[in-house]
């Protein structure tokens, strides 16, 4: 993920936006826990509000108060999302809607577009049933006539999309899909693990004005702690008492506690403004280096929008230097999807960021 062989393996701190390995070197982080930090490792009011939750008790027999306050509160932020479900990963929460889908409509097949982790049916390779990945199809983001085909054909239980994917949906792509689910009676899901919290509260729902019968929330909803949601209609959300779905730890305090604490900074911070910004230096600041040919554009990429940026390697030796480059100069980078600006970055971190890329950049180059 962050070069290979030469790269960091494990850390012992992470603080704001860096973190120090066991070897004790400290490095600026851009990776941010893979996105699941907006606000800052260590954030003082998310572990202020953990730590009171973890004091009373953590988990116990019923579930807390705080899971009714906090879905109360994205209630009020995610469009059209009247009731939730709470879960401890994405991947989880993505399973509960496909099955809820499934309930409710009585098919079994899913269009889907983007990552939805790692669990048999949105991933194919080794291990995974052949007749559960037959049940998924994938059609490319931003492609429209290819997703009403699938959607005309298929007739399936769900459209699951990730709102963006390496680039921002066209104005036409989220109002194809809801035509496409409604006119087909499927139940739009939108994926909004990297989104919500981090485009904005209610994420790709709330930016682009497209609302989704369904929509799964994590990540950045709990700054780094295990969570994640599944909100939609109130009609369908009361489905999930016809069928199975439960999880252990799904309602432990600690988490629901950082998620309160994470939407109580969002009410008196522009979060999604700071991040926006910060990322927006660095990818023009990039494409400035990319159009005074500082590298080659046909072996590097500058890809992403600014909330979620990454560079592109088609030569994976060159790439992998680089990486491992930036470490040695204490920058920690991601190899593919995707670097997270978060609000613990300012713009003096993101100019010793470039300036670090700068340099790594003309070592690597031929």
């Amino acid at each position: 993920m962050f070069g290979g062989e030469g790269g960091p393996t494990h850390m012992v701190l992470a603080q704001d936006c860096r973190v120090e390995t066991a070897d004790g070197k400290v490095l600026l982080d851009w990776t941010m826990a893979l996105g699941a930090v907006a606000l800052g490792y260590a954030h003082a009011a998310v572990v202020e509000a953990v730590a009171r939750a973890a004091r009373d008790g953590a988990v116990g027999p019923l579930p807390p108060k705080l899971e009714v306050r906090v879905a109360e509160r994205l209630a009020a932020v995610y469009p059209g999302a009247g009731r939730f479900r709470f879960f401890k990963t994405g991947a989880e929460a993505v399973q509960a809607a496909v099955r809820l889908s499934r309930l409710i409509t009585g098919r079994d097949t899913v269009v889907h577009c983007g990552y939805h982790g790692w669990l048999d049916g949105p991933t194919v390779g080794p291990g995974v049933p052949a007749a559960t990945a037959a049940m998924w199809h994938s059609v490319p983001f931003n492609d429209i006539g290819a997703l009403e085909i699938a959607m005309r054909t298929l007739h399936p239980a769900a459209l699951v999309l990730e709102p963006v994917v390496e680039r921002n949906p066209s104005p036409e792509w989220l109002g194809a899909a809801r035509r496409a689910a409604s006119d087909t009676g499927a139940l739009l899901v939108f994926d909004e693990v990297k989104t919500a919290f981090r485009l904005a509260p209610g994420g790709a729902a709330q930016r682009w004005g497209v609302t989704p019968e369904l929509a799964v929330l994590g990540k950045a909803l709990s700054n780094g702690y295990a969570l994640a949601a599944l909100g939609g209609d109130p009609r369908h959300m009361a489905r999930l008492q016809d069928t199975w779905v439960s999880s252990t730890l799904a309602t432990e305090f600690v988490s629901l506690a950082a998620a309160d604490a994470v939407l109580d900074v969002w009410e008196r911070t522009d979060v999604a403004g700071h991040i926006e910004r910060i990322g927006a230096l660095i990818l023009e600041e990039l494409s400035t280096m990319q159009s005074l040919a500082v590298w080659p554009s046909d072996r590097l990429a500058v890809r992403g929008v600014p909330s979620m940026w990454y560079l592109d390697w088609s030569d994976v030796d060159a790439g992998r230097r680089f990486l491992l480059g930036c470490v040695r100069r204490g920058v920690l980078l991601k190899r593919g999807a995707y670097n997270f600006p978060s609000l613990a970055h300012g713009e003096r971190e993101a100019r010793e960021t470039l300036d670090v890329i700068r340099d790594v950049l003309s070592e690597v180059s031929p």
